[in-house]
C-alpha cells in the first residue's frame, strides 16, 4: 500500500496492531469452530484485552473513548484479515443505548464492567418470529407489578444470546391499541440473563448456514426490575433507533472488510495459477470481475468514510449510514462469488476458508436490514417518494 495512503489514515497503528492478533488466528482456527459450531471464546478474549471491544465507551467508564471511525477501522481489518467480528462486534454498539439514555446509576452499574469485558452486552432482544423487522408489531410484553415487570413473549435471531451477561430487549409496556403513535408503548429494558436462565428465560440454538451462534429466546413470566427500565417508559423505539446508525456503518465495515479479503485471494490465486501455459489472471473472464468488484468496494468505502464523518460531527447521518450498509453489502458479495469464480473447485474446498467466507459475507444483505428495507428507507426518507408496501 502506498505509504502516503498509510500516514493519511488516523487509524494505521490500530490497524496494524489488529492485523497481529488476527494472525494469531489462522484459517485453521476457523475452521475448526465451523465444523462444530463452536464460539471463538479466544479470539473474544484477545479483542477484549487488547480494549478493541471497549472502543467506543469514554474514558470515565474504562473505555478507550475513540470515534466511531476507530471502531470500524477495527471491524474491517478484522474481516479482511479472514476473522470474524460478528462473534462480539455488538459489544462494540449495543451499549450506546445505555450510554445515551440510561440513568447515571445504570451506566456506572454496567459501562465499566462491558469496557474492561466482564460483563458481556452482545445479546439484542428485538426480532421475533412473527413480526420480522416490523418492530411496532412485536408481541413480548411487559407488565409492572410493583418493583418488576413481567416479560413473556419470543424473540429470533437473538445471536450470542448462550454467550452473553446481558441483554438490551425491546418489550411492549402499553398495549398498541391504546397508543396514539404505533412507535409509543414499547419498552428497552435491561436483563440480566445469569439471574434469568432458568427462571423464566429459556434460550434454543438456532442451526444455520453460518456459524453464527444465533438462538431464540423465550420468556415465560420473567421478572426484571423496574430500575432496568431503560430511560422513559413508553420511548423505548426511539432509544433503540438512536443505535441503528452506528450499527449499519459497523456492518458496512466488516462487509468492507470482506470484499478486501476476497480480492486479495482472488488476485493472489489469479497471479499463481497457471493453465495453458499462463496465469489464469491474463484471461479477461478472469480479471475483470475481480476488478468489479474491487471498483464497487471502492465505491462503498468513499461512502462509508463520508457516513462516519458526519456521525462523528453530530449530523444526520441516516443516508450514508443505510445505503454504505447496503453497498457495502452488494461489493463483499461481488468480491465473494468473483473468488469462488476464480478459484473454480478449490473454492468450495474448506481449506481455502473461501466458502466459509462466502456463508458469511452473504448474511449481510439480509441482516440487520435487508436490502428492502434499505430501498424503500431511501425511496420514503430521501427520495421523498410514497411509503412502499
Amino acid at each position: 500500500m502506498d505509504q502516503a495512503l498509510i500516514s493519511a489514515d488516523p487509524h494505521a497503528e490500530i490497524r496494524e496492531e489488529v492485523r497481529k492478533l488476527c494472525a494469531r488466528f489462522p484459517g485453521e482456527y476457523w475452521r475448526e469452530l465451523d465444523a462444530r459450531r463452536g464460539y471463538p471464546t479466544e479470539f473474544v478474549t484477545a479483542l477484549t484485552e487488547a480494549g478493541y471491544l471497549g472502543a467506543l465507551i469514554p474514558e470515565e467508564f474504562g473505555g478507550a473513548g475513540l470515534p466511531l471511525s476507530a471502531a470500524a477501522a477495527i471491524l474491517e481489518t478484522i474481516h479482511a484479515e479472514g476473522c470474524n467480528g460478528a462473534a462480539c462486534h455488538a459489544q462494540m454498539y449495543i451499549m450506546g443505548t445505555i450510554l445515551k439514555h440510561g440513568s447515571p446509576e445504570q451506566k456506572q452499574r454496567y459501562l465499566p464492567g462491558i469496557a474492561e469485558g466482564t460483563l458481556r452486552l452482545q445479546a439484542f432482544g428485538v426480532t421475533e418470529p412473527t413480526s420480522g423487522t416490523d418492530t411496532t408489531n412485536l408481541r413480548t410484553t411487559a407488565v409492572r407489578q410493583g418493583d418488576k415487570y413481567i416479560v413473556n413473549g419470543q424473540k429470533i435471531w437473538t445471536s450470542r444470546a448462550e454467550h452473553s451477561d446481558l441483554m438490551l430487549l425491546l418489550a411492549r409496556t402499553t398495549p398498541k391499541d391504546q397508543v396514539q403513535k404505533k412507535t409509543d408503548g414499547l419498552s428497552t429494558f435491561i436483563v440480566d440473563m445469569r439471574a434469568a436462565l432458568g427462571n423464566g428465560l429459556t434460550i434454543r440454538p438456532i442451526r444455520t448456514m453460518m456459524n453464527h451462534n444465533s438462538c431464540e429466546v423465550f420468556f415465560d413470566n420473567m421478572e426484571v426490575p423496574a430500575e432496568n427500565l431503560v430511560g422513559v417508559e413508553g420511548k423505548g423505539f426511539r432509544y433503540i433507533l438512536d443505535g441503528m446508525n452506528a450499527e449499519r456503518l459497523l456492518i458496512a465495515s466488516e462487509s468492507i472488510g470482506d470484499a478486501k479479503w476476497f480480492t486479495n485471494r482472488s488476485v493472489a490465486y489469479a497471479k499463481e495459477r497457471v493453465l495453458f501455459g499462463r496465469p489464469i489472471g491474463q484471461n479477461q473472464g478472469v480479471q475483470f470481475p475481480i476488478a468489479k468488484a474491487y471498483a464497487q468496494m471502492r465505491a462503498a468505502e468513499a461512502l462509508l468514510h463520508k457516513g462516519l464523518e458526519k456521525f462523528e460531527a453530530g449530523l444526520p447521518c441516516g443516508e450514508e449510514a443505510n445505503t454504505a450498509k447496503m453497498l457495502a453489502a452488494d461489493a463483499a458479495w461481488a468480491a465473494a462469488e468473483a473468488c469462488v469464480q476464480t478459484h473454480g473447485g478449490f473454492g468450495f474446498a474448506e481449506e481455502y476458508d473461501v466458502e466459509r467466507k462466502f456463508r458469511e459475507a452473504r448474511l449481510y444483505q439480509v441482516a440487520p436490514i435487508s436490502t428492502n428495507l434499505i430501498l424503500s428507507y431511501i425511496g420514503e426518507h430521501v427520495l421523498g417518494m410514497p411509503r412502499s408496501y
